[in-house]
């Protein structure tokens, strides 16, 4: 059997041992959805009562920037469990095995994956019994969700990379909320960028963030109606530049992923 079978195989074991063990601890899905939940309920019913947007549904308007940055909470959970794995010892134990070392990152973020479909289904029925509604097509809204799915995957190699490198989970967790927090609330995920002091809204255009919101609002038909047209190429062109972002993403952290888990096993 050549390398990259034996890799592959491997990576199916995993995988399919990273689904049944979140299959059995569902309490997972259940506290990854609260708090978006809770962001929905507090901005749509809350804040969003405050906020006009062209005159349109603000919850309508919102539901997919809480889409897009559960996304991203959610995928914080691979780079948690790698660093939990760590510390307990697990990745000295597939140390020992004779298994593809790529095999044990590829099988978490899969099995990881699973849980973000879990995810995104919750999360849209909550949108939309708080009013969303789904505008666009058939073809174009499984884009959108296909969008977030695979935005959430990329994410999830990146907080791979870093659980590899932090000192325990705890670490992880509040690190990486110090950095999602700014990059979805400087974006369009919650108000048109538009209304952005001149700095902050340069951040919120060229915010892979930004671009997938419009992507995933243009392809549900959510965006209102007297929006004013982006100026910057990533959100007139908001579903090529979220495919581009992804794959920038994935070609820039599996690698180096990858290569931090070799050199922590081979500490």
């Amino acid at each position: 059997m050549s390398s990259l079978s034996q890799a592959v195989e491997d990576g199916i074991t995993l995988t399919k041992r990273n689904i049944l063990k979140n299959l059995r601890n569902p309490d997972i899905v259940v506290f990854a959805s609260a708090a978006p939940i809770a962001f929905a309920l507090l901005f749509g019913f809350v804040f969003g009562s405050a906020i006009d947007v062209y005159g349109s549904n603000y919850r309508e308007f919102m539901v997919i920037g809480i889409l897009t940055q559960t996304m991203l909470l959610t995928a914080t959970n691979t780079g948690v469990g790698i660093a939990h794995d760590m510390k307990l010892g697990l990745i000295d134990r597939f140390r020992s095995l004779p298994i593809s070392q790529s095999a044990v990152l590829v099988g978490r973020t899969n099995g990881d994956a699973v849980n973000n479909l879990l995810v995104i289904v919750l999360m849209s029925v909550t949108g939309l019994l708080m009013g969303w509604r789904i505008r666009g097509g058939f073809v174009d809204a499984a884009i959108a969700f296909l969008l977030l799915f695979l935005f959430a995957y990329a994410a999830s190699w990146i907080t791979a990379a870093i659980g590899l490198t932090a000192k325990s989970p705890e670490v992880l967790g509040n690190a990486m909320l110090m950095v999602l927090l700014p990059l979805t609330f400087i974006s369009n995920s919650f108000v048109p960028s538009e209304g952005l002091p001149s700095v902050l809204r340069v951040v919120a255009d060229w915010n892979p963030v930004s671009a997938v919101v419009e992507a995933c609002r243009q392809l549900f038909g959510n965006i209102p109606a007297g929006l004013p047209e982006p100026e910057v190429w990533p959100l007139q062109n908001p579903v090529l530049a979220s495919f581009l972002w992804v794959a920038l993403i994935l070609a820039i952290f599996v690698p180096l992923a990858v290569q931090r888990y070799k050199k922590a096993v081979s500490q």
